[in-house]
């Protein structure tokens, strides 16, 4: 399959890989091409971004959560239809899992997928040298196809025309420089960037974005540059294909969304209408009940630290939920989403479907782990392990009742039960679709339950 395709990386966080992988993707879009926006690695953020910029989902592409043989099938699968791939890279080019030699990195990402890669170098307080750094990555993994850099933060005109020239001796291509703009500048917070859904000028700051990328960056030769890709020998991801009786019910899968719950995987809603559910967001700092038909509850994640107050006031929505929690519902509840289920955040009352109460903390915990589950339950069977991440700044004290839902490095973690499975731990269920599908299961036997009293009556 041709899909034109670039990777868009940088020796480090902080070079402006983001503001350039987003930028690019509204200006091809405003010059005609229809594009696919995918980030490499388990980040929820930035795919957010994408989504604005391209009006299709954003994407995720990470080894580590879906296996190394689904990388190609999934850019394949979330690019259907598109002209042209953008992928933003993650940290430095070369930075994967630690211990791994590179493993998940965007260099591993931009081997599985053949892909060209533009390196985005922050420029300021930096001459020459620059060219040297860009010449050293080309040079450390010659199997990586650098074709090009693009300059961030530029300022002084002499200063440019020495970096280009170094650039051009080097034998890398420039295909722009983007001047320093304090417009362009993304909010960030304890968990990094502030969400696209909670700004209200992310549309706004999107255009603009994509506009001044228009202006600074020689468009017609990175398309060139996309064209140069092989072609993919590989099919498409498909979640696949549930055919529903004519006149039956898809039970309804309720998805936590809104402000506070921003973070789940495009593919966990194309599974879960595949397995036959039907899936339908709510937002808990607004709705006051869950939605008409609820069968089962998927609590993502997101920042209800930074809502916690406005979450405790929605006590409607909270009532309900522990009920439908109580009552047998299907629950999954992942980083956020057992945050909402606890008895207490940060001392706001919540959901208290599961006992414990969670506390912000000073320590950061950011972990790429493989996880053993620790019983048979709702998801999981004794044994099983999985890939994952986790990324959060909070805490929860110990449950009673419920077993752990994981054990990571020999430690406990999360809490499960046969209806419910809530842990810090992200789970990419396309790399572990077996997941998605004992979840549709239990929805489709909550959704046979419900009915029967029904017809019970009505006979």
């Amino acid at each position: 399959m041709k899909l034109p395709r670039l990777v868009i990386a940088a020796p480090s966080t902080g070079q402006g890989k983001t503001t350039v992988a987003m930028g690019l993707m509204a200006a091809l879009r405003l010059a005609g091409q229809e594009v696919s926006g995918h980030k490499v690695g388990p980040d929820y953020i930035d795919a957010g971004y994408h989504c604005l910029a391209t009006g299709r989902p954003g994407r995720n592409l990470d080894p580590h959560l879906v296996g190394e043989e689904r990388i190609v099938p999934l850019l394949l699968h979330g690019a259907a239809g598109a002209d042209i791939a953008i992928v933003e890279g993650v940290m430095g080019l070369y930075d994967g899992r630690l211990g791994t030699g590179g493993f998940a990195s965007t260099a591993h990402v931009a081997t599985l997928t053949s892909s060209p890669v533009v390196l985005v170098i922050d420029v300021a307080r930096q001459s020459r040298t620059v060219a040297a750094v860009a010449a050293g990555m080309a040079a450390f993994d010659p199997t990586i196809n650098i074709v090009g850099v693009i300059l961030n933060r530029t300022g002084s005109t002499r200063n440019d025309a020495e970096i280009v020239a170094a650039m051009e001796s080097a034998g890398l291509p420039v295909f722009g420089l983007l001047p320093r703009d304090e417009q362009l500048a993304t909010p960030s917070r304890h968990l990094g960037l502030v969400t696209a859904t909670e700004r209200d000028d992310s549309d706004e700051f999107v255009d603009l974005l994509g506009r001044v990328i228009a202006e600074h960056l020689d468009i017609p030769a990175l398309l060139h540059a996309a064209r140069t890709a092989p072609d993919l020998e590989a099919q498409a991801w498909n979640p696949g294909t549930e055919v529903v009786a004519e006149g039956t019910e898809r039970p309804v899968v309720a998805v936590a969304g809104g402000r506070a719950f921003t973070f789940r995987y495009a593919e966990t809603d194309e599974l879960l209408r595949a397995a036959g559910c039907d899936v339908v967001a709510f937002d808990p700092l607004v709705d006051t009940a869950l939605p008409v038909g609820t069968c089962g509850l998927y609590l993502g994640g997101g920042f209800p630290e930074v809502y916690a107050s406005e979450l405790a006031a929605n006590r409607e929505l909270l009532a309900d939920l522990r009920g439908a929690v109580e009552s047998g519902m299907p629950t999954v509840a992942e980083c956020a989403g057992l945050l909402y289920l606890a008895n207490t955040l940060d001392g706001a009352p919540m959901a208290g479907a599961v006992h414990t109460s969670a506390e912000m903390s000073g320590r950061l915990t950011l972990r790429y782990p493989v996880a053993t589950a620790t019983a048979d339950s709702l998801l999981t069977r004794t044994g099983e392990q999985v890939t994952g991440h986790e990324f959060h700044r909070t805490q929860t004290s110990p449950a009673n009742g419920p077993v752990a839902a994981w054990s990571i490095d020999d430690a406990p973690t999360g809490f499960a039960t046969d209806t419910l499975h809530a842990s810090y731990l992200h789970v990419h269920w396309a790399g572990h679709p077996q997941l998605a599908q004992r979840f549709a299961d239990a929805v489709h036997q909550r959704a046979v339950n419900q009915l029967r009293p029904r017809m019970q009556s009505a006979q």
